[in-house]
């Protein structure tokens, strides 16, 4: 996160928190990212992430809340499309489809089972195959964000359950 503050794709009218009794307990912070056609034309469109709740505060609505208001706020700014990586079961309750539904790829032609896509308008795209690229601020290096960790006070690196679902959804294909 300290990084993407940084980035010229990190959008801060898109960096929302949620507050309870003066405490954040959540947050989204979004970056730009594009589509290119077959035809090479670009759309510049948006991804999201992290979208963090406080454990303490999660399934309380506040990550619903948190992305409805990002939604219309990237709407008012003039955006149609959000692309996400990330499990279904969190987020097609917030209007995000399969990318395969908008014939929305990775760079080799595949179809991640955990992309998947929110439009904001009506009809944002023309059903031409579209590639996706995120902001090279995503391209997070695990030997820099150890080295960052190792500049905040200690805790104990836990591996969840959602984190290996992630996983195999990510690198799950939807044909």
């Amino acid at each position: 996160m300290h990084i993407m503050h940084g980035h010229p794709d990190f959008i801060p009218q898109l960096d929302l928190v949620a507050e309870m009794d003066g405490q954040i307990v959540g947050n989204i912070m979004y970056t730009k990212a594009k589509l290119v056609a077959e035809d090479g034309q670009e759309k510049e469109i948006l991804t999201f992430g992290p979208l963090c709740v406080d454990p303490d505060h999660q399934r309380q609505g506040i990550g619903k809340a948190l992305m409805a208001k990002s939604f219309a706020c990237a709407k008012e700014m003039g955006y149609d499309v959000i692309v996400i990586f990330g499990s279904p079961a969190n987020y097609v309750t917030s209007g995000f489809v399969s990318c395969k539904k908008h014939n929305i790829c990775l760079e080799n032609g595949k179809f991640p089972a955990a992309m998947l896509v929110k439009t904001l308008t009506s009809a944002p795209l023309d059903g031409r195959k579209w590639f996706y690229y995120d902001s090279p601020v995503m391209a997070v290096s695990t030997s820099d964000a150890l080295a960052y960790d190792d500049t905040l006070p200690p805790m104990e690196r836990k591996v969840l359950p959602s984190q290996e679902e992630f996983f195999i959804m990510s690198h799950s294909f939807v044909e």
